[in-house]
């Protein structure tokens, strides 16, 4: 089979599987979107909602669609390092036993990682999934054990701040897209989700998806994509300018209300972000039936790329909600594309 057959069969089945996942989780089709071009591409992945949108109804869909195993841990004050790895308990006979943790629970047949509420546990965590993130692998018990196929999941609870650790800049960077998942504004899906009894069994609901069980290829399928997905000379000027726009975005014009602009930003974009940036927007490209990526597809994948990247300095870090969309609208707006 020629590359240019396999990618189009591959593209059938990543837009079957986005259907799946749409007839499941009603109304979040951009968000949706964003994470079946995150999975193809394979990065991690950072959520940010309210309470009860569907963020974990939405994980457990990608997970049946995906096939693999599916580990899930909550994030608490009291997380360490270790319970990641291990956990020991007494058994019936009141001997102390020590078992796999969630990450190595299931070895290399590991394909989804939701680290829920990541923001409620210790930076010593952070530091521990980084290096399952970047390198998926762990070491443990003087061992090092191979998680080739994780994708890591986080969500932070947007509501509650107590009790809770901001994740750091490299924690940050380590994840390509981070994906508001927001409340739907239809009358018709609320109307659905509030009385339609399909979705009140999430169990049943997730349980009639086909498991695909295409984990295990889709490292190669990635590496496949990207190199098969051209960018012309244009277009990779345009990402350049894109990438200094986001720490200098003054030079290229960007105004925005109340805000001395040479101020406002203590870091922009690192180098991985625009390579996380190039990789979603040539998956883009791909779903959307070419062989070339075009201006709107670094656009369509700018923000969820970005905005994470991009640190405030302390003086403006308070308005950072209204700020930053209003920054990354500004360098789209303002940069000029090919």
């Amino acid at each position: 089979m020629s590359t240019e057959t396999q990618l189009i069969d591959w593209r059938d089945k990543a837009l079957q599987f986005e259907q799946q996942i749409n007839q499941v989780v009603i109304g979040l089709q951009p968000a949706v979107r964003n994470i079946i071009l995150a999975v193809f591409a394979r990065g991690h992945v950072l959520l940010e909602g309210n309470v009860g949108v569907g963020k974990t109804t939405l994980l457990r869909a990608v997970a049946q669609g995906l096939g693999g195993d599916y580990q899930r841990i909550e994030g608490t004050i009291d997380l360490m390092p270790a319970d990641l790895i291990y956990y020991a308990y007494l058994n019936s006979e009141g001997r102390p036993c020590v078992d796999s943790g969630p990450l190595l629970k299931h070895g290399d047949t590991l394909a989804t990682f939701f680290f829920n509420e990541i923001n409620r546990a210790r930076p010593q965590v952070h530091a521990l999934l980084l290096r399952a993130m970047a390198e998926r692998s762990i070491n443990a018990f003087n061992q090092d054990y191979a998680l080739p196929h994780m994708q890591v999941f986080a969500d932070r609870n947007r509501v509650e701040r107590e009790e809770t650790f901001e994740l750091p800049a490299a924690a940050k960077d380590r994840f390509m897209m981070e994906i508001n998942i927001d409340m739907p504004n239809s009358d018709a899906v609320l109307d659905e989700l509030m009385f339609n009894p399909r979705f009140h069994d999430t169990d049943q609901l997730i349980g009639n998806m086909s498991n695909n069980r295409f984990y295990y290829q889709l490292n190669d399928l990635a590496q496949t994509l990207q190199q098969h997905i051209q960018t012309s000379p244009k277009l990779r000027a345009y990402a350049l300018s894109l990438w200094k726009a986001t720490h200098q975005p003054q030079h290229y014009g960007v105004q925005l209300s109340d805000v001395e602009m040479p101020q406002l930003l203590m870091a922009g974009a690192s180098p991985r972000g625009m390579s996380y940036l190039i990789r979603a927007a040539k998956t883009r490209a791909w779903l959307e039936h070419r062989n070339h990526v075009l201006p709107e597809d670094l656009q369509g994948v700018f923000s969820v790329c970005m905005t994470h990247r991009l640190f405030l300095n302390p003086m403006y870090a308070y308005r950072k909600e209204q700020l930053l969309p209003e920054l990354i609208t500004g360098i789209l707006n303002q940069v000029a594309a090919p």
